[in-house]
């Protein structure tokens, strides 16, 4: 269900290894098109839900991918097909292990980190999933036994999991987001939580200390991991510590004043990567390396130029408040670009953020509600 470029690749991935593919979408756009017409599969535009549901009664597994809204009728099919996500059938392929990452903010930058930390360590290793290549497109990139998957997954993936595996799992923080999705926040949350699942004793935790919510999941409750677990933060066992950030042993990471960033955001980044980079394989000269070479992601406050003494960031990245907040606790005096469409957040968390905000520039379909 959903034939964008998740759907095109979960589609090849089957058709390779001897599945019969019916593929539908609700707006196929020309891309889906094509892609139908070279593999020689069924396109369905709109089925309606009599349709759908007969489709699945003769299915053995519906693919949903990530962009299909919550409230479609393939979450509301009779008992039947087993309904996955694509990261769900990727995992059951994995020829290596994966280090999977969430977390409401930070995935793809501490994805990232880890890749070239483990890359620095001298491990082939493939950065998938919400980053930019879909994960079952990956498993066919790296051969048996020789590296590592690493994996950004999001909510949405997650919920549709049940078998889904990661020799190390972290969970970065959680705040309000995608309750256009997730019923409610606790829906939201739990879907994060299945990040450690199907995790062992032999497998790794990481988890943000300094996070209540992501702290309370680790230790209390069903959901808990059964697997080690490594913390990170100014509570964790990897820390900031003397101007430098700290590995669990007393030893110096990197010296603050070393790395090309280091906004609040930045270190709590930087100590997580590591913290997920280590149990996988990566040595701590490895990852001093990847992080002195580091200078961030595009759209992350991500330095423009200065002019008139006033210096530009791009953060256009940062979708929720929270991350927001974040960016603005780097700096002491800020004009606030912001708005957009909101996707169902309480925006007045914003005002937390008042003492570090000299203006607002209110835009887009939100921009009632920002001012």
């Amino acid at each position: 269900m959903g034939l964008a470029v998740t759907g095109q690749a979960v589609a090849r991935a089957l058709l390779a290894r001897g599945w019969e593919v019916v593929a539908a979408d609700d707006r196929p756009g020309p891309g889906a098109r094509r892609t139908a017409g070279e593999l020689g599969i069924t396109l369905l535009k709109a089925p309606a839900p009599d349709q759908l549901a007969g489709l699945a009664a003769g299915a053995d597994v519906v693919v949903v991918s990530p962009g299909v809204p919550a409230g479609h009728p393939v979450f509301s099919l009779p008992p039947g097909p087993e309904i996955v996500s694509e990261i769900e059938l990727a995992a059951r392929w994995a020829p290596v292990p994966m280090v999977a990452v969430t977390g409401t903010n930070g995935k793809t930058t501490v994805v990232t980190l880890v890749a070239r930390m483990l890359a620095e360590s001298g491990i082939k290793a493939v950065a998938a999933g919400n980053i930019g290549l879909p994960l079952i497109e990956a498993v066919d990139s790296v051969p048996a036994g020789q590296g590592v998957l690493v994996v950004e997954v999001s909510s949405f993936q997650l919920a549709l999991t049940s078998s889904f595996h990661a020799a190390v799992a972290t969970w970065l923080n959680l705040a309000e987001d995608h309750l256009d999705w997730h019923p409610t926040r606790e829906h939201y949350a739990a879907a994060k939580a299945r990040v450690w699942l199907n995790q062992g004793p032999e497998d790794t935790a990481v988890v943000n200390a300094d996070d209540e919510a992501v702290m309370a999941a680790a230790t209390r409750g069903s959901g808990a991991p059964r697997s080690r677990v490594v913390t990170f933060g100014r509570q964790g066992e990897y820390t900031c510590r003397d101007g430098a950030l700290m590995a669990p042993d007393g030893a110096a990471i990197a010296a603050m004043g070393d790395l090309p960033r280091s906004l609040p955001h930045d270190v709590s980044n930087y100590l997580a990567a590591v913290a997920s980079a280590v149990p996988a394989g990566a040595t701590i000269p490895g990852c001093r390396r990847a992080l002195l070479g580091f200078e961030g992601l595009p759209h992350r406050v991500a330095y423009v130029r200065e002019s008139g003494g006033v210096r530009f960031y791009d953060d256009s990245k940062a979708t929720t408040p929270a991350s927001v907040l974040a960016a603005l606790s780097g700096f002491d005096s800020v004009v606030l670009i912001a708005g957009g469409r909101n996707k169902g957040l309480d925006l007045g968390v914003l005002r937390g953020g008042a003492s570090h905000i000299r203006s607002v520039v209110a835009i887009g379909e939100a921009a009632g509600e920002i001012a």
